[in-house]
């Protein structure tokens, strides 16, 4: 006997999750380990961080820098961008550095708003994003 197919319900909102690492960007993405001495989370409508980090926290050098998962969501696209964007500014993190200032490029970035990006987006536009402004 054939198994019912179950009808996928339809899709609402939209989810935007960035990967907050203790990496240099501008140094190909080094890692940068080191005691957070200050680390403030964003939070508001919409917004959610998956971590184990805190304020005074030692990222260790033998391992995965990522020091929290981001996670956005809003009712469309440039709803979800905005909080992303605001949620990135909130976020204080002192004592490493970090891939938020480059998250928030890329955020900025008009084929990223667009949703024009795939697999090899980066590689292509990846240069101008790695340049710290100033």
């Amino acid at each position: 006997m054939p198994r019912a197919v179950k009808e996928l319900p339809p899709f609402r909102g939209h989810v935007i999750e960035c990967r907050v690492n203790a990496e240099d960007p501008a140094r190909n993405f080094q890692p940068s380990p080191g005691r957070l001495e200050v680390f403030h989370q964003p939070g508001g409508p919409g917004v959610r961080i998956d971590t184990h980090a805190y304020a005074g926290y030692t990222v260790p050098p033998f391992y995965d820098s990522m020091i929290a998962k981001l996670i956005v969501q809003g009712s469309t696209r440039e709803e979800a961008l905005k909080r992303m964007q605001i949620a990135l500014e909130s976020f204080v993190v002192e004592g490493v550095k970090t891939t938020m200032p480059f998250l928030a490029r890329v955020m900025q970035h008009p084929g990223f708003q667009a949703g024009k990006v795939h697999t090899k987006w980066l590689e292509f536009e990846g240069a101008d994003l790695l340049k710290e402004p100033g």
